[in-house]
């Protein structure tokens, strides 16, 4: 019988002492079931077994055998991975809490979790075992499992707590002190991961991996020949996946050493974590690479470093610019400086980073800030450096170099030594001078007033005295402007300036406008004979010589004039012929006089004189008694220039004609035509007073009484007291006495306000108003002038007028002022200004081919001042952008970018570089920004624009550095421009997140 057979008979004997023979058999039936699913079981089929050890713990009333069947149900439902696998051990622990097999169910379950890697499982199980309850080698094995499995899910502490139990462990040991060494290493104590590491270095199941991490603990320990020795055998004889970390601490080992030419190759060999270096990595080879002077490669690696803000960025940035220095690319370093000057982790780099900031800001400019206010940063930053001196050399001369004299105005304010003086002066004259180009005279005066107030460079009050003078001119102060010319012709240096040149021009202009004309005579003409180059300001001296002559009665002389004129023919040929034709008829030659005429509206047909050629050719035709042929011309005249002032003239002439005729009825018919549409005009009371004549030759003095009652403005009983009221008026007026004038003219006004002289009473109080900047109160007046009938005074009304409009910016309100102007102007300049500013309107309106339309107009007039021929050239330029055709664009931008001062300059350079960037021309893009930078640094909004574009072409040049500092910067420097942050930022991301895929130091923005 075998003992199996035995242990079954000896129950078998025992229960049938205690139970009948039925319950006998069915106890011996569950045994038999109970061996048959324990050898399942142990079998591994544990679906099988778990499914009769549900059977017979629903048959069975034995509480040892429901106890023994409830723990393997819990350990079949643990390796059958089933969901309640957990509460069925729970429950069969709660259930029988007297089972011996209590313990070893929470050591079978996490032996079970631990062998199949479930480690977090494990430790679960392994904490509710009562380890004094095992046996001395389960308790080894329960405490190397535990450990490890804490090991595993890096809970160090309990690691550290069990696998110290068994570190002295025959089997466990080696293991315990490796991890425990490694748990050392992961936690930076190098010397007790070494100790650990060298107690298990024998052993071959370790000795790869322990080479790795010795020599990486060399490395940490700064052993750095050992760790060199280690990893180099390692690399030789060791896992190739391990390489690039094994490579990574040769390179660095070397780096520390300072042998930067061996530490090359390995840097480069190393492939970063999960394929992605850092900062610290990019900056390590990149200084390798600068201490060997290998500074393209140098600068590769330093501008990959993107976003750093600690030591390690400081130290890169700052070599980085150190290298761009060396390559003789100072932009690059100007960004390069300023980054590193930015950081405070190491104050020698930064005092020095800053110092070479300034430096090349003041070599090239800045795009960020105003060179002045960097070099004043950096004195009051380093008071005790020892470049104290050169500084403050560089920043009184930046003040003129960095011509952004707006913000240097400012910063010299409260300085008194003479440098700062001399500078002072110099700003404020540069200032004034754009001011004045802007034709913004009113402040330009105060500049060049403040710069006077310092004389204390001759040269530079000769030509600040020079351009007072020209400013005065402009704003009509011209006994100002004469004393302002003569004072910079008596000044010692004035010679030696450019404006002296044309100072004869400037003055004989300034006698001409004080109707001065004996004295304009002599200095125009001392001006043609020694300036015979510049031909278009040579033809508008003889212009205006001519002039001086024909209102001096010279007309002989106007001829000759006029005619050297016509022979240089560049500008105002028409007037010039037509001048001189009429002169003709003041010498008494008739015939040359009459034909000169004819010559003109043949030769002529566009001229704006050609309706008082047609009016001069009647009144000449007349004088000949030619009244047929002029009254021919007259009708012409009235026809083909309706809107002309010269309507209501010609229509009293033919009318004198007709009653010099003793033709009645025709004359009294063109005079009453007058009268009627030409109310309170000069020709409607002369057309009244000769209707009078008629009416009493005629014995028709009722009709006239009943026809003068229907002209609202004549007066016959008060002309005399309305005469003598304008001319109180008017005598004030031309006695220069503002004030009382106004008083005057605005009494005229108020007691005729439909009178003989209205026009000129509005025009001339509108224009008194105007001079003293009263424009609102001078518009209402102007607009009187504008909306009576033609006169002398409309084109002057519609000039003002539309000005005081377009200061407002009311563009719609502009535009059918400066039609009106543009087709009724007499005199080219007016046609000029209305043109330029339609087109500015019209722009503004986005009416973009109507605004090009008129651009195109101005373009053809041949003698343009540079600023309205480069505004122009400007609106072309936007709206061609605007709609769309960038090459039309461009090529306006080209012609803008030869006259263009100030912002508009600014502009055509921004989008040179624009264009060069969309051309892939990066390099040459940079250079014009970094000029844009230098020449026009106080206009911010280009210059943000424009560093917008040089960091789209240093990312497409492969600088990631530059691109994105530069972005951040125009981000933290130009807030006031929503719109172009906006783009920055969005540019800026786009890098970042392509930087991202390879740099694990940069955070990608997506």
């Amino acid at each position: 019988m075998t003992k199996k057979h035995i242990f079954y008979s000896i129950l078998a004997i025992g229960f049938s002492i205690q139970v009948s023979a039925q319950e006998s058999a069915t106890y011996t039936n569950d045994l038999v079931d109970y061996q048959r699913a324990l050898t399942l079981y142990n079998n591994q089929q544990y679906l099988a077994a778990q499914a009769v050890f549900n059977t017979i713990q629903k048959d069975t009333d034995e509480l040892n055998i429901k106890s023994d069947c409830a723990y393997y149900i819990a350990n079949c439902a643990v390796r059958l991975n089933q969901q309640n696998a957990d509460t069925l051990i729970e429950e069969f622990v709660e259930d029988f809490p007297t089972s011996t097999k209590r313990n070893t169910a929470f050591v079978d379950v996490a032996d079970y979790y631990f062998q199949n890697g479930k480690y977090a499982y494990a430790q679960k199980w392994y904490a509710k075992v009562d380890e004094s309850a095992l046996s001395r080698d389960d308790r080894e094995t329960f405490q190397f499992n535990n450990g490890y499995a804490s090991f595993t899910t890096k809970n160090y502490k309990d690691a550290k707590k069990y696998l110290s139990k068994v570190q002295t462990s025959q089997k466990y040991g080696s293991q315990a002190k490796y991890y425990i060494g490694f748990m050392a290493y992961e936690g930076d104590d190098y010397h007790e991961a070494n100790a650990y590491f060298d107690q298990v270095s024998d052993q071959e199941r370790y000795k790869e991996k322990l080479s790795y991490y010795q020599a990486d603990l060399n490395f940490k320990l700064g052993k750095f020949e050992k760790a060199i020795a280690l990893a180099t055998e390692q690399l030789r004889t060791g896992d190739r996946n391990e390489a690039s970390e094994l490579s990574k601490i040769i390179g660095e080992s070397y780096f520390n050493l300072e042998q930067y030419d061996a530490a090359i190759p390995y840097l480069n060999a190393y492939k970063g974590k999960k394929g992605k270096w850092n900062n610290t990595d990019y900056y390590q080879l990149g200084y390798a690479y600068y201490k060997q002077k290998d500074y393209d490669k140098a600068i590769s690696e330093f501008n990959k470093i993107v976003g750093g803000d600690n030591s390690v960025a400081q130290n890169a940035y700052y070599h980085l610019g150190e290298s761009y220095v060396n390559l003789n690319k100072k932009q690059e370093a100007l960004n390069a400086f300023r980054n590193a000057s930015q950081m405070d982790y190491d104050l020698k780099i930064q005092e020095d980073a800053w110092l070479n900031y300034a430096k090349i800001s003041y070599e090239i400019g800045n795009p960020y800030q105003s060179v002045p206010q960097i070099l004043t940063h950096y004195l009051n930053n380093y008071p005790k450096s020892g470049y104290t001196a050169e500084i403050e050399t560089l920043l009184i001369d930046s003040y003129i170099t960095s011509k952004n004299y707006k913000e240097a105005l400012i910063l010299l304010k409260g300085k008194n030594s003479f440098e700062y003086k001399m500078a002072y002066q110099k700003v404020a004259f540069y200032r004034g001078l754009e001011l004045y180009n802007d034709s913004n005279y009113q402040d330009a005066l105060k500049m060049f007033e403040g710069s006077l107030g310092e004389q204390q460079n001759e040269k530079f009050t000769a030509r600040a005295t020079f351009w007072k003078a020209e400013t005065d001119y402009n704003l009509s102060n011209y006994e100002d402007a004469l004393i302002g010319f003569k004072q910079f012709q008596q000044q010692a240096l004035a010679a030696a300036t450019e404006e002296f040149k044309n100072l004869d021009y400037n003055l004989a202009y300034t006698y001409f406008k004080l109707k001065n004309y004996p004295q304009a005579i002599n200095t125009f003409n001392q001006f043609v004979t020694s300036n015979k180059k510049e031909e278009v300001r040579l033809n508008d001296a003889y212009l205006r010589l001519a002039d001086a002559y024909f209102v001096s009665s010279r007309y002989n002389e106007a001829i000759s004039t006029y005619e050297s004129a016509l022979q240089v023919g560049k500008i105002e040929a028409d007037y010039a012929f037509f001048q001189q034709a009429i002169s003709y008829g003041y010498i008494g030659e008739d015939t040359k006089n009459i034909r000169e005429l004819v010559r003109f509206i043949s030769k002529y047909p566009e001229s704006k004189l050609r309706d008082d050629a047609m009016y001069a050719l009647g009144n000449a035709y007349v004088k000949n008694n030619q009244n047929d042929k002029a009254l021919g011309v007259y009708d012409r005249l009235s026809v083909d220039y309706k809107n002309s002032a010269f309507v209501s003239k010609a229509l009293l002439r033919q009318g004198l004609v007709y009653y010099n005729d003793n033709r009645n009825e025709l004359a009294l018919k063109k005079f009453k035509k007058v009268a009627r549409e030409f109310p309170s005009s000069p020709e409607a009371n002369q057309a009244v007073s000769t209707a009078r004549l008629i009416y009493i030759d005629l014995g028709q003095v009722n009709d006239y009484a009943a026809w003068v009652q229907t002209l609202d403005y004549v007066q016959v009983t008060d002309a005399d007291l309305d005469n003598a009221t304008y001319e109180a008026a008017e005598k004030q007026f031309l006695d220069n006495n503002t004030n009382n004038a106004l008083k005057q003219f605005n009494l005229y006004i108020n007691q005729f306000p439909e009178g003989l002289h209205s026009k000129q009473a509005h025009f001339y109080t509108a224009q008194l108003y105007f001079k003293k900047d009263l424009k609102d109160t001078a518009k209402p007046h102007f607009e009187y002038v504008v909306n009576a009938p033609k006169s002398e005074f409309t084109e002057e009304a519609l000039l003002r007028l539309s000005q005081i409009i377009l200061d407002t910016k009311n563009w719609n309100e502009a535009i059918p002022v400066l039609k009106r102007l543009d087709v009724e102007a007499n005199f080219p300049q007016n046609s000029v200004f209305a043109q330029s500013n339609l087109m500015q309107a019209n722009y503004q309106l986005k009416k973009y081919n109507d605004a090009v339309n008129y651009a195109e107009k101005v373009l053809a007039h041949s003698n343009l001042d540079n600023k309205v021929k480069s505004d122009a050239y400007v609106i072309i330029a936007r709206s061609a952008m605007q709609t769309g055709n960038g090459n039309k664009a461009q090529l306006a931008y080209e012609k803008v970018a030869l006259t263009a001062t100030g912002e508009t300059a600014a502009e055509a350079l921004y989008y040179n570089a624009f264009f060069k960037n969309e051309a892939g021309q990066h390099d040459a893009s940079n250079t014009v920004i970094q000029r844009l930078a230098k020449d026009y640094s106080g206009y911010k909004f280009y210059g943000a624009k424009g560093l917008i574009i040089m960091a789209k072409n240093y990312n497409a040049l492969g600088d990631a550095f530059q691109a994105t500092y530069i972005l951040e910067s125009v981000t933290k420097n130009f807030t006031d421009y929503k719109e172009v942050v906006a783009e920055a930022q969005e540019e800026l991301s786009k890098i970042k997140t392509e930087q991202a895929k390879t740099n694990a130091s940069v955070q990608s923005e997506d």
